[in-house]
């Protein structure tokens, strides 16, 4: 699997495409905002535009999902296959995910599966126990011939993902995401169970056109970064210890953990052996091809502190497209920029992250949890640090 699999398939932000979201419905949080809130309406739908239809698909258990962690865990990965019956092409125009049980839901994830797919997904239901399967680090489909794991980041395999703060989104007008006919989804759902138990009955309500011509392409570019924070001055224990750290990751959720730790060093300009450990990491990418950024967004867990996304930093053209300086788990909405902003290939596009390790102690969500070296990790007492692109290539 490696880097792109562990990297693309556990990240929780709500990113569909040139995104216009709701604004009459605001989540109603029970807790401060890193106080991961488990309290939320059900956000409103946008009405239906012309051609439009709504296709609902649930849990093919029929809600009856009881989440489990494995390997002495407090996180479970489960994967779903789920059939909008594509009889023919179409162009998914808006994406809404409905968390049934949302004490349980920490985030959710789609992905497109096409027909040249669909046998190895149906092959890795039908081998699992129950409905769906464990798909810790990915959903274990394999990449297509060809696609390399750089590849797969600046062209990420989403078609939507929420996490708290989410609300429907929808692709402007003569956009979205083409599927062929035949095409099915995994729904991959990462429920928390540090707080509670229970089942869940998640839903995805799909937006759907068969308008496929004059519909332009919209791309999810991945960038994560590093994670490599020490434990809190005071802070002692068996893990603040690294390599002890590490060996716990991948212990609960594989080795590619491990992999993924190393990756992002050699991705990032980083040293494997001798990483640099500090509150604040970073790393920059350059464009490949011509692109337009449309929107943006972040995503770290609850020892998130700042995250930002800047182009062509310490250059006369240097431009700033995410900011948040106070980062709060329970809004991670993609953020429509106010005018698109036009990249050349060789261009560059840095992602800095903040964290601080002092929450661990000060957040009802993280009480009871070990004092450790925070590595990039799966589980919600882990870390992340990741931007995210929403964009075009104009041609």
């Amino acid at each position: 699997m490696g880097l792109l699999a562990a990297v693309v398939a556990v990240l929780a932000v709500v990113v569909v495409g040139a995104v216009t979201q709701g604004e009459n419905v605001e989540a109603q949080v029970a807790e401060s905002s890193h106080g991961h809130n488990t309290s939320a309406t059900v956000p409103a739908s946008a009405p239906l535009r012309s051609g439009e239809r709504f296709a609902t698909l649930g849990l093919p258990d029929g809600g009856t999902y009881q989440p489990k962690a494995p390997n002495g865990g407090t996180d479970d990965y489960r994967c779903f296959l789920l059939d909008p019956q594509l009889a023919n092409d179409a162009t998914l125009s808006g994406v809404q995910v409905l968390p049934g049980n949302p004490e349980l839901v920490h985030h959710a994830i789609l992905y497109r599966v096409s027909p040249a797919e669909l046998a190895a997904a149906k092959s890795l239901d039908a081998n699992s126990v129950g409905a769906g399967w464990t798909c810790f680090g990915g959903t274990l489909i394999p990449s297509p011939a060809g696609v390399g794991a750089i590849d797969a980041l600046d062209d990420a395999p989403w078609l939507a993902a929420w996490a708290p703060g989410g609300k429907e989104s929808v692709y402007d007008v003569n956009s979205g995401v083409k599927l062929e006919k035949g095409t099915q989804i995994v729904l991959q759902m990462h429920y928390n169970l540090r707080e509670s138990q229970g089942t869940d009955n998640s839903q995805v309500q799909l937006r759907l056109t068969d308008q496929t011509k004059g519909v332009e392409a919209v791309h999810t570019m991945l960038l994560p970064a590093p994670v490599e924070l020490p434990c809190a001055a005071g802070e002692t224990g068996r893990l603040c210890d690294r390599n002890a750290a590490i060996y716990d990751v991948t212990q609960r959720f594989g080795e590619d953990s491990r992999t993924t730790i190393s990756g992002l060093q050699l991705l990032c300009d980083g040293n494997p052996l001798r990483p640099k450990a500090g509150d604040t990491q970073s790393c920059t990418r350059t464009m490949k091809q011509n692109t337009t950024i449309a929107a943006a967004a972040g995503h770290m867990h609850l020892l998130g502190k700042s995250i930002s996304i800047d182009v062509n930093p310490g250059t006369p053209r240097a431009k700033t497209v995410l900011n948040i300086d106070q980062w709060d788990f329970d809004n991670q909405g993609a953020r429509r920029l106010p005018k698109p902003v036009a990249l050349l290939a060789g261009d560059t596009v840095r992602v800095r992250c903040t964290h601080n390790a002092q929450l661990r102690s000060q957040l009802p969500a993280l009480q009871g949890s070990a004092p450790r070296y925070v590595v990039w990790g799966e589980g919600t007492t882990d870390e992340m640090c990741l931007g995210v692109l929403v964009v075009t290539h104009p041609r």
